[in-house]
């Protein structure tokens, strides 16, 4: 312990709240530039699940803003979300420069829950929800003086996500972290995994049931060290750093491992800050002069009574509210006898502002993959996307912080396949047929022009061995399950879509 400082200090002062400021910034440029790669084939004009469509049908069923927080509500057009994302992006700039940064980050939040709002399905992570949750707290933290109750909020913000997370998988309905057999699965069946995946999960069994259950140490005992002294939390903060490091080598998974370890500097003290950029001062100019240490020969002003009590009375509710929502997501017995709050919890779920967290509660346990064929000139041809597991020689790459939120969510469709195709993908299979331009980006090789017929089939996917990989150079073994019947490219797909 240092000389002269206490451990059990609260520790979190303005250096700390500059740096989340930056990092929170740089995470919603990743985030805006990679919604901006693709929105327009999410929900523009021409897209998947136009937006303009889905708000007449909403406004026909008697829908509100209230219940559909977006601009789109008066204001869908291309060039309208065009618009929008460019001015995410100058905020998440300005915000990054330090300029006026809670301010920006307030307004790029509004802005992101109208377009997550609006991309409805390909939208709806908890990651983006996390996002969200961020921006809305960093209205609390002061870059100039210290304000405890607004790092008071982050720190439950960080607790929710590990200890939450943590809850789930040990009320993981098939016992897969508890047995140990979790992770013996996930390297192989994530959304999107990187090329280290394939080595990771060619490690040894028994190390795979001991990352299992080091999961469930991490997340449900770890977290209880964000509330403890210095030392403790600098044990947290190395362990949930480690984590997140693994996870972001293994899986691609947007931004998330990112802003989860954004959220770590929580567990850390401005000295503990100011001493790391004094090392890395001269790789890192961008942030030296707001973190640099800058002791003021007077002491730093004190909040005003006022504001102090408006913070505490925000964190009290925020907690409130956070823990009813724990109770819907991990008790709902308990949830039951509060059943009168329903009404009002009905009101502030459509912002995401405060949400629970519950990632990876299962493991899944087989990896199947929707594959889209087209037929041209009398022969079939698999329409391989740019980002999934599809030719079985392709190496799994590195996209993340990006994340393709159609070949995402297209493993989630996988999962389910047997319960019919959702409207995103009926909608995808029409455009390969009448407007294959519009779709273009989806995939890694150029679309038929002019295809006469599309089906889909669905693959079991599975890492080779070792020893198939260097006797083939694949990386990816699949046998087929299931396929649907062709269907002819005269058929209007659209006339029985619904709007999600």
């Amino acid at each position: 312990m240092e000389s002269g400082r206490a451990p059990w200090t609260f520790g979190s002062g303005p250096v700390v709240a500059r740096t989340f400021h930056r990092l929170l910034a740089l995470i919603f440029l990743d985030a805006w530039l990679s919604l901006w790669s693709q929105e327009k084939v999410l929900i523009g004009e021409r897209g998947l699940l136009p937006i303009a469509r889905a708000v007449t049908s909403l406004r026909a069923a008697g829908t509100s803003w209230w219940d559909f927080p977006t601009l789109a509500w008066w204001w869908s057009s291309d060039r309208a979300l065009t618009i929008t994302l460019g001015a995410g992006v100058v905020l998440a700039l300005v915000a990054l420069a330090g300029v006026r940064a809670r301010a920006c980050l307030a307004l790029t939040t509004a802005l992101y829950l109208s377009h997550v709002v609006a991309c409805r399905t390909f939208c709806f992570f908890q990651w983006d929800n996390l996002l969200l949750e961020c921006g809305i707290l960093c209205i609390f933290l002061s870059p100039q003086r210290r304000a405890p109750w607004g790092h008071l909020a982050l720190r439950l913000l960080l607790f929710k996500l590990y200890w939450e997370s943590g809850i789930a998988k040990w009320q993981s309905p098939i016992h897969d972290w508890q047995d140990g057999s979790a992770m013996t699965f996930y390297y192989e069946t994530a959304p999107l995994p990187t090329a280290l995946a394939f080595y990771a999960h060619h490690l040894p069994l028994w190390w795979h049931h001991f990352e299992s259950w080091a999961t469930l140490a991490f997340e449900l005992v770890v977290p209880l060290a964000i509330f403890g002294p210095r030392l403790a939390r600098r044990f947290a903060f190395v362990v949930f750093t480690g984590f997140q490091i693994v996870n972001a080598a293994t899986a691609n998974y947007g931004f998330f491992c990112y802003l989860a370890t954004a959220l770590h500097v929580f567990l850390l003290d401005d000295e503990d800050l100011t001493r790391a950029w004094t090392h890395l001062r001269n790789l890192l100019t961008i942030f030296r002069k707001p973190l640099d240490n800058q002791p003021s020969p007077s002491p730093q002003p004190q909040p005003h009574r006022a504001r102090t009590a408006m913070a505490i009375a925000a964190v009290s509710l925020y907690a409130v509210l956070s823990t009813i929502e724990a109770l819907h997501g991990f008790a709902p017995s308990v949830a039951e006898d509060i059943d009168f709050l329903d009404g009002a919890r009905a009101r502030w779920l459509p912002f995401r502002l405060v949400n629970n967290y519950h990632l990876f509660a299962a493991i899944t346990r087989e990896r199947i993959e929707p594959d889209v064929e087209a037929q041209s000139d009398g022969t079939w041809r698999s329409l391989a996307f740019r980002h999934k597991s599809g030719p079985l020689a392709r190496r799994p790459d590195f996209v993340a912080p990006h994340q393709p939120r159609v070949d995402f969510q297209l493993w989630f469709y996988g999962l389910g396949y047997r319960r019919g195709a959702p409207a995103y993908v009926t909608s995808l299979l029409d455009h390969v047929c009448h407007d294959p331009e519009a779709v273009q980006p989806l995939f890694a090789d150029a679309l038929p022009p002019h295809a006469t017929a599309v089906r889909l089939k669905f693959w079991r996917y599975q890492f080779t061995s070792a020893q198939e990989k260097a006797a083939s150079g694949d990386w990816w073994k699949r046998n087929l399950l299931d396929e649907t019947e062709p269907v002819e490219c005269t058929k209007d797909f659209r006339s029985s879509d619904d709007d999600e």
